[in-house]
């Protein structure tokens, strides 16, 4: 009786997971992008202090529940060298946040030239895509009208896929409560073509 009754309450709670991994250059704002989302997201989560956060090597997992699903983020660390790892994690992703340094402008064409290697893989075929202009709290940054139209040009390569740019600030947290909402959506949209993880 005690199993069929776990088994049933296991059903009603569960969550559909989905992964998403989080890509762009070091030093773009991925690991304080989210912690952003975690502190939103996550009851009585006390992000880490901004000032404590360092350069990724490896990745940082991050688990949020939202809109009904658990997202399950692979913060991938964006060093040239690791950036070679990044295609093993693509498989199993619903969804791929990219996050831009707008304060960074002579970085820009290098993000553009590893922004179009990722988005031509096929392994990402469909995949929503959130691009995120970050460190919009900074003065005199690059807005969205001035990188989205850099991004668009690959615009073939993003196909009819879901894909929003938005201006965001990991270190306020403007904007991520949109970015994460709109990417749940676009995920669940998705989700015929590449449903969730497996549940055990």
């Amino acid at each position: 009786m005690y199993t069929l009754l776990h088994g049933f309450y296991k059903y009603l709670t569960q969550k559909d997971e989905y992964c998403v991994v989080i890509l762009g250059l070091d030093n773009a704002g991925k690991t304080t992008y989210l912690e952003a989302a975690k502190t939103k997201f996550t009851k009585n989560y006390k992000g880490l202090n901004p000032t404590k956060i360092t350069t990724t090597v490896g990745l940082n997992i991050g688990t949020i529940d939202v809109l009904g699903v658990r997202l399950n983020f692979w913060d991938l660390g964006g060093q040239q060298e690791l950036q070679s790892l990044w295609d093993k994690y693509y498989q199993e992703s619903h969804g791929v946040i990219y996050v831009i340094d707008s304060n960074d402008r002579e970085r820009m064409d290098e993000s553009k030239i590893i922004f179009d290697k990722m988005i031509k893989n096929d392994l990402l075929s469909g995949v929503p895509l959130l691009i995120l202009a970050n460190k919009q709290d900074l003065p005199d940054v690059m807005g969205v009208r001035e990188i989205k139209p850099v991004f668009q040009q690959a615009g073939a390569l993003i196909g009819q896929r879901d894909c929003l740019t938005i201006p965001v600030s990991a270190l306020n947290g403007e904007g991520v409560d949109e970015g994460i909402k709109w990417l749940v959506e676009a995920i669940k949209r998705h989700s015929i073509v590449r449903p969730p993880r497996e549940n055990d």
